[in-house]
């Protein structure tokens, strides 16, 4: 009952939080016109949130930040180096990310940083993320619960979370393209993960990881009060890099690497509906989806925008109780 509460408290505390942060945050993007530009070759009907205030990330980044803090201080979690390599993974990709966003509102286009530049960052960020978790004496095997596999990676490791960093963070992003998608599915990823953080017990600061997830639902439900269409601010590379980096961090942290496949099922698909995309056209000039990531094709389709939503919603969610299923009983 005890974890049952401080979920709920955490969740509780971040909702309120995100709204408070919102209701500040919003109308200030509004004064210093920092609106999305919206490219022409996404379906006509995005046209119209040319203009929507960006960088809405940092309405669920501050609450968990904020929360975890104050429940530092008066003693309900512990500040572990665990926690403190998630916390410094999701702020330092949120910074990346408003960077980016910066760039985009100052230039007005959406070039924001360079491809190369990014990834140069993501994966100094990783290294950093990486250095820390060997210092604090982080294992380098890779477990398979299911298949009772148990292997040593040595150096490889740190080239797998690499590997995992980047891509998980590059793959939520790709999935920020229509009204409070990204951020529902990453209510039910975190969810998830919460969950599995809990039942980690044998790690350090196990459950300041819990918290944080809980913290960071509830403060992505308050985000999706102002995101779900039509939406009145987006998220961002602010919020989108931010809840990659840190999705990928705990489940690295609570060596369920494998089931963020799960987890994040729908990420991945979208991720890979890009690349797929990519491949055919450069080397079969060919495409496979009327347009990429997969969500656009839905909307080519003649799909509307909150029934793709919806349904992504439905599989994001099965994913992540299969996930949990895997993380905790398998």
């Amino acid at each position: 009952m005890l974890i049952l509460a401080k979920s709920i408290l955490g969740l509780t505390l971040g909702f309120i939080l995100a709204i408070i942060v919102a209701f500040l945050i919003i109308p200030l993007l509004k004064r210093l016109k920092a609106g999305q530009s919206v490219s022409r070759l996404i379906n006509k009907r995005h046209l119209k949130k040319e203009g929507t205030p960006t960088i809405g990330g940092l309405i669920f980044i501050i609450p968990p930040v904020v929360a975890i803090l104050l429940l530092a201080l008066r003693g309900s979690v512990t500040l572990t180096s665990n926690l403190i390599i998630v916390l410094f993974v999701f702020i330092a990709y949120g910074i990346l990310g408003f960077i980016d966003d910066f760039l985009k509102i100052w230039y007005h286009n959406n070039k924001g940083l360079s491809t190369i530049t990014k990834l140069v960052f993501q994966l100094f960020i990783a290294v950093v993320f990486y250095t820390i978790y060997k210092h604090n004496g982080g294992t380098t095997n890779l477990e398979v619960s299911l298949l009772k596999i148990n292997l040593p990676l040595g150096w490889f490791y740190g080239i797998f979370i690499l590997f995992l960093l980047v891509g998980t963070t590059n793959a939520v992003n790709i999935s920020d393209g229509l009204d409070g998608l990204c951020g529902g599915l990453s209510v039910m990823a975190f969810l998830a993960y919460g969950v599995i953080s809990w039942g980690s017990d044998w790690i350090v600061g196990y459950d300041g990881m819990a918290i944080f997830c809980f913290v960071l639902v509830g403060s992505l439900l308050g985000f999706l009060l102002f995101n779900t269409h039509p939406a009145r601010v987006f998220m961002g590379d602010t919020g989108s890099l931010a809840l990659g980096g840190a999705l990928a961090t705990v489940a690295i942290l609570t060596h369920h690497e494998l089931s963020l496949a799960i987890i994040g099922g729908v990420f991945v698909i979208e991720a890979l509906s890009s690349l797929i995309q990519i491949i055919a056209i450069r080397k079969f000039n060919t495409k496979v989806f009327l347009k990429a990531p997969i969500h656009h094709h839905f909307e080519e389709l003649g799909w509307q925008e909150v029934d793709i939503v919806k349904v992504f919603w439905v599989v994001g969610f099965l994913l992540a109780m299969f996930g949990v299923i895997y993380g905790v009983w398998l």
